[in-house]
């Protein structure tokens, strides 16, 4: 008799224990170990045979992966995690992020996941309400701030072809400063237009040099947006968004604020000045999976006038049309690229709705003084120097006589050694150090014991 074909679906207790078990251990860890990076030819030959066609023990996989594969993932949400942008999502939304996954859940439209959609959009009106948007502002989330930015340009760059009355044909820019994030520069190649580049002053994309760029410019009548960025990756510099709001409304421009990284500093009272401007957005992004503590992949898109999105990115298809219909509809996939989608946004509902705002607050001024605290200790530090005086919590240094190499070396021996993971980054050619501050649980006696092993 041949096996069910349904086997695959039917409740099995024992893995659900199995694996119940094993997630409740890893939501434990305290603190979250670093682990290493991986050996491909070590990870093949673990990996050889093990998809077959009979299956194998789900616990001798789940051996497998906790003994050799995960131990081969550098854990974002350590404390030590200290590279690129960390991820440290608080245990509630990790948790929740399981219930979603549990629900298979498909939160492309109102007709299908109502509930869901509603709680996410609750989420959204309270980002766009730190960040000063009108009460008709509304989006989606969506798995980046790649993909929050590209969606958001192509609704820039197709409302300005309405507008202009014209073609694909046509040549259009966008204004950027060179400290833009990549993915903008990305998005360009994508979406076929051309990068207007603005000198930056004191590495901050300002107002004034956008409207002196625009006045030299012989076709600024091809300038169809702004992009302004809320955090650089790299340093933590939030651009003059004042200033170029004030351009953009001035010249009947897009604008669009990539706050990918720095966005959630909206909600600390000590940095929150440094946002003025952003109410005058025309779409901005914030990615909750970095400093929101939401886990992978979460980021918000919001738009001012969502009805701008929705006619760029609806879809249409015959077996779509039942999604349009009167009433509350609201479906996601209208206001990115997107169709198919995850209820992403729900694990950052969820933990919200269980820890409340303030905790959000205290958890970011934390990283932000953890940042202060670093550069004064690096002021006072002989052998270190300080490049630029953070304004989030993103903080770059150099050990003075220091070559590439002995950056690098000093990176991987930290890994090595479970001290913390921090890599090297670039400043204006040279090679230099940064630290990346968002997990709470860092703490300075962890700082202390990195910058020792520089001296």
């Amino acid at each position: 008799m041949s096996a069910a074909p349904d086997r695959m679906h039917r409740p099995d207790n024992d893995l659900v224990d199995l694996v119940f078990d094993y997630m409740r251990e890893r939501l434990q860890y305290d603190p979250v170990p670093l682990d290493h990076p991986g050996d491909g030819e070590h990870l093949r030959a673990q990996l050889a045979g093990l998809l077959n066609p009979d299956g194998n023990n789900p616990a001798d996989v789940l051996k497998l992966y906790d003994h050799e594969l995960s131990r081969a993932v550098i854990s974002a949400d350590s404390p030590r995690y200290l590279s690129f942008i960390p991820c440290a999502p608080t245990k509630a939304a990790l948790l929740f992020d399981m219930v979603v996954s549990c629900a298979s859940l498909q939160g492309i439209s109102w007709l299908e996941a109502a509930g869901a959609i509603a709680a996410e959009n609750q989420v959204l009106r309270l980002i766009a309400d730190r960040a000063g948007l009108p009460g008709t502002a509304g989006g989606t989330f969506v798995s980046g701030g790649s993909a929050g930015n590209l969606s958001a340009l192509v609704v820039a760059r197709d409302t300005a072809r309405r507008k202009l009355g014209v073609g694909p044909e046509a040549r259009l820019r966008i204004a950027v400063a060179d400290q833009v994030h990549s993915s903008v520069k990305n998005t360009f190649n994508i979406i076929g237009v051309e990068a207007f580049k603005v000198p930056t002053v004191d590495r901050r994309f300002t107002g004034e040099a956008l409207r002196a760029a625009l006045a030299a410019d012989p076709n600024p009548e091809t300038v169809i947006a702004v992009v302004g960025t809320a955090g650089t990756t790299n340093e933590g510099i939030v651009d003059d968004l004042q200033g170029l709001s004030e351009v953009t409304r001035e010249r009947g421009l897009w604008f669009h604020v990539d706050g990918a990284y720095g966005g959630a500093g909206l909600f600390a009272p000590s940095v929150r000045a440094r946002y003025n401007g952003i109410e005058h957005a025309d779409s901005f992004v914030v990615d909750p999976h970095k400093w929101l503590f939401a886990p992978f992949d979460c980021a918000a898109l919001i738009y001012r006038n969502p009805q701008l999105a929705r006619a760029v990115h609806t879809q249409d298809a015959s077996y779509l049309d039942v999604l349009h219909t009167e009433g509350d509809e609201w479906n996601p996939t209208d206001y990115a690229y997107h169709l198919t989608r995850r209820a992403r946004g729900l694990p950052l509902w969820f933990s919200l709705a269980v820890h409340g705002t303030q905790a959000y607050t205290d958890a970011i001024e934390t990283g932000l003084k953890l940042a202060q605290d670093t550069a004064q200790l690096i002021r006072e530090t002989g052998h270190l120097e300080l490049l630029f005086d953070p304004q989030l919590s993103a903080v770059c240094f150099r050990r003075t006589g220091w070559t590439n190499d002995d950056y690098y070396r000093w990176s991987q021996q930290l890994l090595a050694d479970q001290i913390g993971f921090v890599t090297p980054t670039g400043w204006d050619g040279e090679t230099v150090a940064r630290f990346a501050f968002l997990h709470p649980g860092t703490t300075m006696e962890m700082v202390r014991e990195i910058l020792d092993t520089m001296a």
